[in-house]
C-alpha cells in the first residue's frame, strides 16, 4: 500500500465522519481518564451504562476517592472486572489528588505511572482529551492496520508506530477514531461486511466478504 492510496482511504473516512468522537460518554479529561480506565475488556456501552449513572453523584478525584473502594463497586459492580478496576481508580484518584492538583496530567510518563493506565488507555487521553497525534491501538485497530495493510505490525506497538509513521499528518488526530469504528461496525473480526465497506476497493485484504448489508 502506498502514501496516495492511504490518503484515500482517510479521504473517504473524513468525508463520512468529519469529526468523529469517542463512543464513551465523558465531559471532562478526568471522566474520559475513569471511563478509558474501565474500559477495558469491556464494551463502550457497558462502560457507559455504569459511569451514566456513577458520574452524577461523583466526577472528580476528590468526589470519587470519597466514595470509598465499596461505594464505587456498587456503580461499577456490572463492569467485567469490576473489582481490580475499582480498587486502580480509587488510587488513581489518591495520586492525582497527592501528584497533580487533582488534574489529568497530559504527558505520557505522569499517565503510565497511575494505577490501571496502560501504553493504550495514556495513548487515549493524549489524543483524545488533548488533541495529541498519538494513536491507541486495541483489537480494532490492530486488526484493521493488518488486513486492510494500512500499516501492518506483529504487535501493537509495532502497529501504532508504523500508523504513526504513514498515516497522512492531515489525518492523524482523528485517525484513531474512524479506524476503531471502522473495526467496530464494519471490518469485524469473524465476518467483516466488505460489500458495504467504503474503502474496499483500495483495501489489500485477499479473503473479502460479499456482505452487503
Amino acid at each position: 500500500m502506498n502514501k496516495n492510496i492511504r490518503t484515500e482511504i482517510f479521504q473517504r473516512f473524513k468525508a463520512d465522519n468529519p469529526k468523529p468522537e469517542t463512543e464513551l460518554n465523558y465531559s471532562t479529561p478526568f471522566e474520559l481518564l475513569i471511563a478509558v480506565i474501565l474500559s477495558a475488556q469491556a464494551t463502550d456501552k457497558g462502560v457507559n451504562k455504569a459511569t451514566d449513572k456513577l458520574y452524577p453523584v461523583a466526577n472528580t478525584p476528590e468526589a470519587i476517592y470519597a466514595l470509598g473502594l465499596d461505594g464505587l463497586k456498587h456503580y461499577v459492580k456490572t463492569i467485567g472486572l469490576y473489582n481490580t478496576k475499582a480498587a486502580n481508580v480509587i488510587k488513581t484518584c489518591k495520586m492525582l489528588i497527592d501528584e497533580h492538583n487533582s488534574e489529568v496530567p497530559n504527558n505520557r510518563e505522569a499517565l503510565e505511572a497511575l494505577p490501571g493506565v496502560g501504553r493504550k488507555t495514556a495513548n487515549v487521553v493524549m489524543n483524545t482529551a488533548f488533541g495529541m497525534l498519538t494513536m491507541a491501538v486495541d483489537t480494532h485497530i490492530f486488526r484493521v492496520s493488518n488486513r486492510t495493510k494500512i500499516a501492518a505490525g506483529k504487535n501493537v506497538v509495532e502497529v501504532e508506530k508504523n500508523l504513526l509513521k504513514r498515516v497522512p499528518k492531515e489525518f492523524l488526530l482523528d485517525a484513531h477514531h474512524w479506524l476503531i469504528l471502522h473495526g467496530r461496525y464494519i471490518c469485524t473480526a469473524r465476518s467483516p461486511k466488505c460489500g458495504a465497506c467504503m474503502i474496499e476497493d483500495l483495501c489489500e485484504f485477499k479473503d473479502k466478504t460479499e456482505y452487503t448489508d
